[in-house]
């Protein structure tokens, strides 16, 4: 009993949270990243009881019986699954605050430029119902160029392109927002299909999306390698039935994943096509950066430079850069102030 009344405190947790469609990330107030793991929940179908969260749900994907499913609540970077998300933030919330509190955590929740009002509207309203005490949204692009600690406050253009699980969003920043900016629902998600696409048409082997992410990790490429590096592949054989391995190389790879990438390297040239005068030599001049998980794929930034004949660089780990800077929003609340876009939705 004394160990519970220790433990218990007025205010819970200030908490930034990067809820993906891949993974959700979360950074602690004065902690830094506490969280990082899959946005999948597993459940019970005859009473909605939970089975598993994160990585140990991730590997049920494709592997349950009836009685179970896995389930990504989030498609495209936002909520598709509302009871299930709010599950999934509760046991979240659970895991990286140590004590029970009187009043619940503050929330910095980062959204996609591309968000429509209803859901953005979700969003708060699922901080409402776990309890937060005050929810705040930030745009992503914006989090991710203070997460790469870029000078977002400046008059100075900076153009990021942040490729998630769902969503690819590209976006020049000035002076603590997006002056311009485009969004597609093309983007990692979209690579794990086409390499399961690919492994059917070509080996006749059907494989599902958690390998097809495996694959992409370890010998994805956006342009060929100079030295070929090989994987072997498990799935089940269409002809057959049976279980089956082929060996596949990263030069397969680069050609498999080109017209998702090109798609992303297209939208990224809209951006450009649109940008103010002014902010275009600043960005001639600092070139362009990518975040999210998206860029991590090998050589992904000489792919697009290739193109668009700027800089490209990789941000320094791409995946955290949002939550880096949601988290950095935590304790700078005068930035936060200029930056949220919670007040519009009032």
């Amino acid at each position: 009993m004394w160990r519970d009344l220790f433990s218990f405190h007025i205010l819970g947790q200030s908490l930034a949270v990067d809820l993906g469609t891949s993974n959700t990330l979360i950074c602690r107030k004065q902690h830094g990243i506490v969280l990082n793991v899959p946005t999948v929940m597993a459940l019970r179908v005859s009473d909605g009881s939970v089975v598993g969260v994160g990585e140990s749900a991730r590997m049920m994907l494709g592997k349950t019986p009836r009685s179970i499913r896995a389930v990504r609540p989030l498609r495209d970077g936002v909520i598709a699954d509302y009871e299930t998300t709010r599950k999934l933030v509760t046991h979240f919330l659970e895991l990286v605050q140590p004590y029970r509190s009187l009043i619940g955590p503050k929330l910095v929740l980062g959204v996609p430029t591309a968000a429509t009002r209803v859901e953005q509207r979700a969003l708060i309203d699922i901080g409402e119902d776990v309890g937060a005490r005050a929810v705040h949204l930030v745009e992503e692009p914006v989090a991710a160029v203070i997460g790469a600690e870029l000078p977002i406050s400046e008059p100075t253009g900076h153009m990021i392109v942040d490729i998630g699980g769902g969503t690819s969003e590209a976006a020049v920043t000035s002076l603590n927002g997006v002056v311009v900016n485009r969004s597609i629902r093309v983007a990692g998600d979209e690579m794990d299909r086409a390499i399961v696409q690919y492994m059917r048409e070509e080996y006749n082997l059907h494989i599902g999306e958690q390998m097809a992410e495996g694959i992409k990790k370890k010998i994805g490429c956006a342009l060929a390698p100079d030295e070929q590096v090989t994987m072997k592949v498990r799935g089940r054989d269409l002809n057959d039935g049976f279980p089956h391995e082929v060996e596949i190389s990263s030069g397969e790879l680069s050609t498999v994943l080109s017209s998702v990438l090109t798609t992303i390297l297209d939208m990224i040239e809209a951006t450009l096509e649109v940008c103010p005068p002014a902010l275009a030599g600043d960005i001639m001049e600092h070139g362009i950066y990518l975040a999210g998980g998206g860029a991590s794929v090998k050589r992904f930034n000489e792919f697009v430079s290739a193109r668009v004949k700027l800089p490209v660089h990789v941000v320094p780990d791409p995946l955290l850069a949002v939550v880096r800077g949601l988290g950095r929003l935590l304790v700078s609340p005068d930035l936060l102030a200029q930056v949220e876009i919670t007040p519009d939705l009032k």
